[in-house]
């Protein structure tokens, strides 16, 4: 069973925030706010931040900034992941995967079932690595975004967590980088 290790030392990573919708401003980003605070309070430091329109292009450009930002770990985006003509954060980002983390998917749809049942159908939550950045697409509800944190992400990178954790193998995610070009 999953456990903290309270002999190894927690490391830090750098995580930043976007939130993708077209009626969001930082006064009344519930979802983006809790995403920070839980990051923070988890003793993370919050790497940057940004509200971008739900356009595929705007989403992309702001999420390979990132990527080429040595200074960021992870992303964690929050909206746009639904079915509506507007919703296109999956179909901007899971091009861009080098590798799908489709158990996040699933994970996440069994911790939403618990809570809000069939409806969890209706989110396109989806994660994958780009390049050697973790990048996390989570629904644009502060409950899913609770349940996200709560529930995967801040203990996947809690490099305590065992029997395994996202920090420990953050040094060698760009081996499969290095092998292509070989």
């Amino acid at each position: 069973m999953s456990r903290i290790d309270e002999a190894r030392t927690f490391i830090p990573v750098s995580i930043a925030v976007l939130t993708v919708s077209d009626t969001r401003v930082p006064e009344d980003d519930r979802s983006g706010n809790i995403l920070a605070e839980r990051l923070q309070a988890a003793g993370h430091k919050l790497g940057d931040r940004a509200i971008v329109k739900d356009e595929i292009s705007t989403i992309q450009t702001q999420v390979q900034t990132w990527v080429n930002d040595e200074g960021i770990d992870v992303i964690i985006t929050t909206g746009g992941t639904g079915f509506t003509g507007r919703d296109v954060t999956p179909d901007a980002l899971e091009p861009l995967f080098d590798k799908r983390m489709d158990g996040f998917s699933f994970a996440f749809h069994q911790l939403s079932y618990e809570k809000i049942g069939t409806s969890t159908v209706q989110s396109r939550a989806t994660a994958g690595l780009i390049g050697t950045t973790f990048t996390f697409c989570v629904p644009g509800s502060p409950g899913a975004c609770k349940d996200a944190w709560d529930g995967i992400l801040g203990k996947q990178l809690d490099y305590r967590h065992m029997p395994c954790n996202f920090v420990e193998i953050m040094p060698r995610l760009d081996e499969h980088l290095k092998r292509s070009k070989g």
